[in-house]
């Protein structure tokens, strides 16, 4: 299947999907902005683990590292058919995957509810296969469960924010909510692209839609 001429808006099928490999990329131990915190499990006694999806995602992952309550954060994909995809293979459209970023946090100093307070003001979840100016499957909207408290929480968050929004005169929500099948690490130079030591003044095509997600939803915690 030809790279280029396809429409990358649609989403592939996985009978199309690129074939992949079977080893991971490496990837560094420790984070770049918290040297002495790990990148991959295992992850301190408590903690948790949340895998979203919102554009490009360098800033989405300086976003969450400078969240407190975050413990560790790193770039990968998610979402698609492609086993252990390189970024060139994903930005293609023809791997399934979102970029997306794993969020390490602390529950008792970021609920998983208040994470999701940050995913939906810090970017537009009404825009489908796009994120401003980044167009393609790949920078789509998502939110990939890891157990049912995350589940109902993902999908009773969306309800509220979706109330607020029609007050605010903005579209419909078309973030993606399902299981997580399987976050790939992405290649080392993604990998806290925007920290100082790296690309401080790299791109960042964040940019939310201007309205709060409002507070204290009774949900599920997780």
């Amino acid at each position: 299947m030809a790279w280029f001429g396809r429409d990358k808006t649609s989403m592939i099928k996985s009978a199309d999907a690129l074939p992949g490999r079977a080893s991971a990329v490496p990837v560094p131990q420790f984070h770049a902005v918290f040297p002495d915190r790990p990148l991959q499990p295992p992850f301190p006694h408590g903690l948790r683990t949340a895998v979203v999806a919102m554009g490009c995602f360098w800033g989405a992952e300086r976003l969450f590292w400078q969240t407190p309550g975050v413990f560790s954060t790193a770039v990968g994909y998610a979402g698609g058919y492609t086993p252990n995809p390189s970024y060139e293979e994903v930005c293609s459209g023809l791997t399934g995957h979102t970029e997306a970023v794993l969020v390490v946090f602390n529950p008792t100093e970021l609920p998983f509810q208040e994470l999701l307070r940050v995913f939906w003001q810090g970017h537009d979840p009404t825009q489908g296969m796009r994120q401003g100016a980044d167009i393609g499957s790949q920078y789509r909207s998502a939110i990939y469960w890891g157990d049912e408290g995350q589940r109902v929480t993902a999908l009773a968050s969306a309800e509220v924010y979706q109330h607020a929004l029609d007050a605010s005169g903005h579209g419909k929500i078309t973030t993606e909510i399902a299981a997580l099948d399987e976050f790939y690490y992405a290649e080392e130079d993604h990998q806290q692209y925007l920290s100082d030591a790296k690309n401080p003044y790299g791109y960042c095509g964040l940019g939310g839609t201007g309205v709060s997600c409002p507070v204290g939803l009774n949900t599920a915690r997780s």
